[in-house]
């Protein structure tokens, strides 16, 4: 973990970086409207409107979900920061953290910082069965293994939604508890990335 940054409570908090607020909330939705308007920001969500553009990376050999001791998380992480290095080397990223809760009120949390925007994820007529996802965003360089903590409460199923983006929102690393969604610029930039890591691709036809 980098000196600029540490997790709270599954949430990103930057010391040395910028939470987007005032008019960076703005900009952020209308860079996210522009790129990606087929989907809302939820990880999740964007594989079947942008599968053109899609690829999924599992963490472990033999798409084993979960690691088991240190040397397996040595994997895991390397796999994770190899490609957010070669989508995001040099660059600054966004890294979106969310909240999931059943309330459409943001919970008021003085250690988080750099709120975006609150989604309506699943609606149901029974407000105890509905699901908020809140948003919250910070600007930051990226380095080789700055969110090392943050991958590893992911690969542990600790942490859930988590997007990381270029600043122009052309490429989106998805991490997840198993791998990784990745979605190009380009099918054709995507298909370079798969076959430079086709040891790490499922086995399954659909790539799942």
């Amino acid at each position: 973990m980098s000196p600029g940054i540490m997790v709270v409570g599954g949430f990103i908090r930057e010391r040395a970086s910028a939470a987007v607020s005032g008019d960076g909330q703005a900009a952020l939705t209308q860079l996210w409207q522009q790129r990606w308007s087929g989907c809302p920001p939820v990880g999740y969500k964007l594989r079947d409107p942008y599968r053109s553009v899609w690829i999924r990376f599992h963490s472990l050999p033999e798409s084993k979900r979960y690691a088991e001791d240190e040397s397996e998380y040595t994997v895991v992480l390397e796999r994770y920061n190899s490609v957010l290095d070669e989508l995001f080397a040099g660059a600054d990223v966004y890294v979106m953290t969310p909240l999931w809760t059943t309330e459409a009120e943001v919970p008021s949390r003085q250690a988080v910082t750099g709120y975006w925007q609150s989604l309506l994820v699943e609606d149901d007529p029974d407000p105890d069965f509905r699901t908020y996802c809140h948003l919250f965003a910070a600007r930051r360089p990226w380095r080789r293994g700055c969110i090392d903590e943050l991958l590893r409460d992911i690969a542990d199923d600790k942490v859930a939604g988590v997007l990381i983006t270029d600043t122009r929102m052309q490429r989106i690393h998805h991490p997840y508890d198993g791998g990784a969604d990745v979605f190009l610029a380009t099918s054709e930039e995507r298909d370079r990335m798969r076959d430079r890591h086709a040891d790490w691709l499922s086995r399954h036809p659909s790539g799942l």
